[in-house]
């Protein structure tokens, strides 16, 4: 960008925002197109990609996907046939090449490696200067080559690994902020857009390129005490361009790196037809209302073994004979098992599987992080129009979470997502404790639009099961309490249970007639 639009970039946004501005579109349109950095996340949390033309700072320690990204970034430019050059002050060019080989990358000819190493005479510890550091030669015969690499390739893109070698060289913080700002002036005479690399191996604390750098991006990596190592990138500054705060979850793949960006709900909304799904029991459909609003939530909370899992199954098996996709995604089961288990039940969930009809999926709670769990799920429901979710359970999606106190948030963006793009959503609570008071290792019942409440309860020497609706939102639904039973057949409600009292509690006691036993209980439910 020359130096005039980015001045009045500067002069009417004033300073860097987290959220969308339009402030830089009445100045020309050229200033919007942006260097693709050649991972998809990344463009979209920087909105669209780099600025050209200026010099951006990548940070983090190492292992953390700096250079991964770097050579996507030049891959992209070579794309598009722009030259790019990586100049390189820690890695050598074969250690380059063959990691970009482990990603079925090509550098080819568009790309092209400058190894900088020290003059052999300043490793001969006998030619060692005595009058003059050995530093003030180094940097300026680093510089030097850096420069006459520029201008032997003449790359469109450049990218410098590390900061940290020159820091080194540098010995003072003074040194250092002037050989970046004369690195920065150079590269800013030639529109070159730069990517500078620092593995903060020397002074973490050391801001001196963040005022310099045109934009920041950080990335981390954390060590869960179980399960593979997480990572996430923010960006920390970019100078007159709205992008995408907070932290963003990333894996290195075969392939390279992918970023999930942060979801946010209110991007995404879609006008449907709200209509009521059913669940093919009259009784249980009966129970929330007449059936389910589409494009709302539903939790079903209970113990192990009440059967949470068969009631979101049994609704998902009613839109899939609707001729609907269903997505499951199931964290706590095996799915042989599964499908074992639900073909008992006469669920077929094996056969709607082969069909197309149903795309379930296993989830390893211990190797995924909450940002790509949500990324497969917003894949599944935009690639496969799937009107009906199941998340089976929420314990297991709160394994996930590197910290507890930010899961009722990720929950809150997923739910909203997919009820403003009209699909009906049920998820699972397992609560601790079997009767009696029980808690919930996390409360979601003030955002689901309705929540499902099953309970064991003792009566006549059997451990029964009851269901009961404390919340709906969209519309009425029955303030009784039934009894249920998991059968052959799948699911079978009775009638309300009007002659106990203390149900919920686990141990009711009965005051119906004497005679016969509770009437209210037809005889194939005992």
């Amino acid at each position: 960008m020359p130096a005039s639009v980015a001045a009045a970039t500067d002069q009417l946004c004033g300073l860097e925002t987290a959220s969308p501005i339009s402030c830089m579109e009445p100045i020309m349109e050229t200033a919007l197109i942006k260097a693709k950095t050649g991972v998809a996340g990344l463009d979209d949390i920087l909105v669209g990609g780099l600025a050209p033309g200026h010099v951006f700072l990548m940070e983090g320690s190492p292992g953390t996907g700096k250079t991964t990204i770097a050579l996507s970034f030049l891959m992209s430019g070579a794309e598009i046939g722009e030259r790019g050059l990586y100049i390189t002050l820690s890695e050598t060019e074969k250690e380059l090449r063959t990691g970009a080989r482990s990603h079925g990358w090509d550098l080819g000819d568009a790309i092209e490696v400058s190894e900088l190493v020290p003059p052999e005479s300043l490793l001969d510890p006998d030619s060692q200067q005595s009058l003059l550091y050995s530093s003030d030669l180094e940097l300026g015969e680093t510089t030097k080559a850096i420069f006459d690499a520029f201008e032997r390739i003449q790359p469109s893109r450049v990218v410098l690994d590390s900061l940290s070698e020159i820091r080194l060289l540098a010995q003072s913080s003074l040194r250092y902020r002037r050989q970046i700002l004369a690195l920065k002036h150079f590269f800013a005479t030639k529109n070159v857009t730069v990517l500078l690399l620092d593995d903060l191996t020397t002074d973490t604390m050391d801001k001196t390129v963040h005022s310099i750098a045109h934009g920041v991006i950080k990335l981390e990596e954390l060590a869960p005490e179980y399960g593979s190592e997480r990572r996430r990138l923010r960006i920390m500054k970019y100078r007159g361009q709205s992008f995408r705060g907070g932290y963003h979850d990333m894996v290195i793949k075969n392939g390279g790196v992918q970023v999930f960006p942060r979801l946010v709900a209110s991007e995404h909304r879609i006008p449907f037809a709200r209509m009521q799904m059913t669940s093919g029991i009259g009784e249980l459909d009966a129970l929330v209302g007449g059936g389910l609003e589409q494009g709302s939530s539903t939790l079903v909370l209970g113990p192990a073994g009440t059967g949470k899992s068969t009631f979101c199954f049994q609704f998902a098996v009613a839109a899939v004979a609707r001729g609907e996709k269903v997505a499951m995604f199931i964290f706590d089961e095996e799915l042989g098992l599964l499908f074992d288990r639900t073909k008992a039940l006469g669920m077929d969930l094996e056969a709607m599987r082969d069909a197309g009809l149903l795309l379930i999926e296993q989830v390893d709670a211990a190797e995924l992080s909450p940002g790509e769990f949500a990324h497969r799920v917003r894949d599944r429901v935009d690639s496969s129009d799937a009107k009906t979710v199941v998340i089976d359970s929420l314990n297991g999606y709160q394994a996930a979470m590197p910290a507890e106190g930010a899961l009722t948030l990720h929950i809150h963006e997923l739910i909203q997502y997919l009820n403003r793009r009209g699909t009906t959503t049920f998820l699972t609570v397992a609560q601790h404790g079997l009767v009696g008071d029980m808690k919930s290792p996390v409360d979601l019942t003030y955002i689901a639009d309705t929540v499902i409440l099953l309970r064991y309860f003792e009566a006549l020497g059997k451990v029964r099961r009851a269901v009961s609706v404390i919340k709906k939102r969209t519309g009425r639904h029955e303030d009784t309490i039934r009894e249920y039973k998991i059968g052959v057949t799948g699911l079978i409600l009775g009638p309300p249970l009007k002659e106990f009292q203390g149900v919920l509690r686990g141990v009711p006691t009965f005051i119906g007639s004497s005679e016969g036993g509770p009437r209210s209980v037809p005889e194939g439910m005992l």
